[in-house]
């Protein structure tokens, strides 16, 4: 389903010039995808404020899919690309779909807890936050973000369900005369392609959009209320008490964070899209979707993988002080300041008849 169905022509008339640059680009993506993801853990783990943020685990998780697909999956769809075969075996090939079937689900899965952890950060009151995030909630939610695509993955692919109906035309295509050439090639068939596209990325793009429109919403509106409250000078607990400025940087963090994963789930869609809606319309047009444009859209999907990283890094304060820590050998002018011996007030703001408590 996610794996490169590359037919024999996929690469032909790529000159030496040609695979030159086409090696460098992919040698490129490789590289910032593996760095980039390994950044993304280990500032994680280093830094004890990113580790309190519980939506922090889901991106470390996420970050480890993407890291193991430029591990495991780029390097041997960028071989054959250029090598214009594939030397591996046929278990291999279908070890190797299988692994990215499950990978590319694991990162659309994390994304959709990413906007479900987020949504009830910001649109539920904090109260009920505390109570959905439990850590052993959050422990359900990685795992089964790494237990469900197996069941679209090794489990189907492993017994031939997708080549139902498509052995013959699968068995033509493996093999080139003319060049004597062998490739990987994972085809589906339409039962197949419908039910996987639908179950690992539209209901989850689906859940994803309804969820950050929520946020959107939400934060628009406490972000207007409490600059009202700012303005006219009021109290927020029935006191008088200068604005409360803890609730407004609170409310800011929420609606940048809001924001910036709501550009990385863009970014992911606007890089997979093109392939799963072609993964649909080929099976219904007789498999004649262009083996280039098959490839062109694959490795638009595995570039995303390498993105991430940089998007936390331009968009997200936090993340930018945890990377240029590490790049910068712990430099003392990138850590946050020290927080022993102060007292952070407590106070409580009315937003929608609701009480919230802000420290």
């Amino acid at each position: 389903l996610f794996s490169p169905c590359v037919l024999p022509s996929s690469s032909e008339g790529f000159g030496v010039a040609e695979k030159i640059v086409l090696l460098t680009f992919i040698s490129a993506v490789i590289l910032m995808a593996i760095l980039g993801n390994l950044l993304v853990m280990v500032a994680v783990c280093r830094d004890r404020q990113l580790r309190k943020i519980k939506t922090n685990y889901f991106i470390v998780s996420l970050a480890f899919a993407d890291l193991l697909v430029s591990v495991l999956v780029m390097p041997f769809g960028a071989i054959e690309l250029v090598q214009d075969n594939w030397i591996y075996g046929e278990m291999f090939c279908l070890v190797r779909t299988s692994l990215d079937v499950l990978l590319t689900t694991a990162s659309i899965l994390h994304l959709c807890c990413i906007s479900l952890d987020r949504y009830y950060a910001i649109c539920c009151q904090p109260l009920v936050y505390r109570n959905k995030m439990t850590p052993l909630r959050i422990a359900v939610m990685l795992g089964g973000c790494w237990v469900i695509p197996t069941f679209i993955s090794f489990l189907p692919i492993m017994q031939g369900w997708n080549s139902i109906g498509i052995i013959d035309l699968i068995q033509q295509r493996q093999f080139n005369k003319a060049s004597n050439s062998t490739y990987c090639i994972f085809m589906v068939n339409k039962p197949y392609a419908i039910t996987c596209s639908v179950v690992a990325f539209y209901i989850p793009f689906f859940l994803m959009v309804l969820a950050y429109y929520r946020i959107y919403i939400t934060a628009r509106e406490h972000a207007r209320q409490i600059q009202v409250l700012q303005r006219a000078g009021a109290p927020t607990d029935g006191r008088q008490h200068p604005p409360d400025q803890h609730s407004t940087h609170r409310m800011k963090t929420e609606t940048k964070a809001a924001k910036t994963l709501c550009i990385i789930m863009g970014c992911f869609c606007l890089c997979w899209a093109p392939f799963f809606v072609t993964n649909i319309v080929d099976p219904f047009i007789n498999y004649t979707v262009p083996g280039k444009l098959w490839t062109a859209f694959l490795w638009l999907g595995y570039i995303n993988s390498g993105l991430n990283p940089f998007l936390y890094a331009f968009l997200n304060k936090s993340f930018r002080r945890a990377f240029l820590i590490i790049l910068c050998c712990g430099d003392e002018r990138y850590r946050r300041p020290s927080i022993l011996g102060q007292t952070v007030p407590c106070s409580t703001t009315t937003i929608n008849g609701s009480t919230h408590v802000l420290r």
